[in-house]
């Protein structure tokens, strides 16, 4: 039986899927656990599903060994010690794609609020006062939106903002193939200089950390936008109050923030409070009813192949062996460490207890070696003691 622990109020789209393979040993959590009961919620599970409030580090991870596969039921993966989770044998899944939608509408709706002045003369009528002025507000079409990281989500920003009527140009590490009329920069500093609304979309890490601190914001185009709906920790939130403050830019929307409350009851602490041209949302960039369900059917199947099959393509942290129909009696997955000869010693293993690999698939990641052998034969329990007490063994299971 395979036991699985929920986290954080997971959509039930996601129960659908592991109930039609015939997976019904769930206990869901509504809410995240504090780290004093989270250990003693996961023991036994083989598969854990978590948002963004789940934190698994090294510690946790090392006190759950049957823990098979974890499912991050979101973009972000930062949350999960992916290392530690490799060298012990589980991949790491989550949903690069459903929320994709979601968060573009968002930051399009907001990039026509902010040119347009909208937060600052709703508070105004809200407090009496009946501004009604052009100054300062403009059209979407015919400016510019500028995209920092032109991948999934930034790609589908500038779809939407070009059926708006935006000129598009975006900034990305890598080379992207451009959609629609969208122009690459080849700086940063290019896409500043003359964008009327920029808007990030790149993961955390040290490599993004303050990407736009106050030199980048003070490169942009005076009366621009600063939009994140990405991580929490690419934006300098000081040095983009010292900007709005200044009036160097005219609005900003920030969905995301370096340090989060962790619950609904407990007050955002930021310099950009009660700011008239900053919206600030609660990181629901993602969070419609449709991304939701599209979340958690999307995790839900990774993690289900995963235990009916041992595919692992599309985990983050691990290597990625696609589905291929079972060729013999027994399939078994071998996690390894890779090391010279470790694929001759498996074979060698299998063939002691008279067993034909009929079917065989490898893929090596850093430190970690992953095969998936199809067996004829029986695999028993002294086929597994074997496999698992060796030493280039780091996990070994069968479906």
């Amino acid at each position: 039986m395979t036991r699985i622990v929920l986290f954080e109020n997971i959509h039930p789209s996601a129960h659908e899927v592991f109930a039609a393979a015939g997976l019904n040993d769930i206990v869901a959590h509504a809410s995240a656990l504090p780290p004093e009961s989270l250990l003693e919620a996961m023991k036994g599970a083989q598969l854990v599903g978590i948002r963004s409030r789940t934190h698994l580090d090294a510690a946790l991870l090392s006190q759950l060994p049957d823990l098979r596969a974890v499912g991050c039921f979101c973009i972000g993966t930062n949350q999960v010690d992916l290392e530690t989770a490799m060298l012990r044998g589980v991949p790491v899944f989550n949903a690069p794609f459903s929320n994709t939608r979601s968060v573009a509408e968002m930051v399009l709706g907001q990039s026509i609020l902010l040119l347009r002045r909208i937060p600052e003369k709703n508070d105004r009528v809200h407090h009496g006062f009946w501004d009604k002025t052009a100054d300062g507000a403009f059209e979407t079409r015919g400016k510019t939106l500028g995209i920092i990281g032109y991948g999934n989500i930034g790609s589908q920003v500038g779809t939407l903002a070009e059926a708006a009527g935006m000129r598009v140009v975006f900034h990305d590490i890598e080379a992207k193939l451009p959609l629609g009329n969208a122009r690459a920069c080849t700086t940063l500093a290019q896409l500043l200089g003359q964008s009327d609304v920029v808007t990030l979309h790149v993961p955390g890490g040290r490599g993004t950390k303050d990407i736009m601190n106050a030199a980048t914001i003070a490169a942009m185009k005076p009366g621009a936008i600063l939009i994140n709906a990405s991580r929490g920790t690419v934006v300098d939130i000081d040095a983009l109050h010292d900007a709005l403050k200044s009036g160097h830019l005219s609005g900003a929307a920030i969905d995301v923030f370096p340090t989060e409350p962790k619950g609904r009851d407990e007050p955002l602490k930021s310099p950009l409070i009660g700011m008239r041209n900053v919206i600030l949302t609660p990181h629901i960039g993602g969070s419609t009813q449709e991304s939701q369900e599209n979340i958690g059917r999307e995790v839900a199947e990774k993690l289900v192949r995963f235990v009916l099959s041992g595919t692992t393509k599309g985990a983050v942290n691990f290597p990625e062996i696609p589905y291929q129909e079972a060729a013999g009696a027994a399939r078994i997955l071998h996690v390894h460490r890779n090391l010279p000869g470790a694929l001759g010693t498996l074979s060698s293993l299998v063939a002691e207890f008279g067993l034909n690999i009929v079917s065989q698939q490898l893929q090596t990641k850093g430190q970690v070696g992953y095969v998936i052998s199809d067996v004829e034969g029986p695999v028993d329990a002294k086929v597994l003691a074997a496999l698992r007490a060796h030493p280039i063994t780091i996990r070994c299971d069968i479906v």
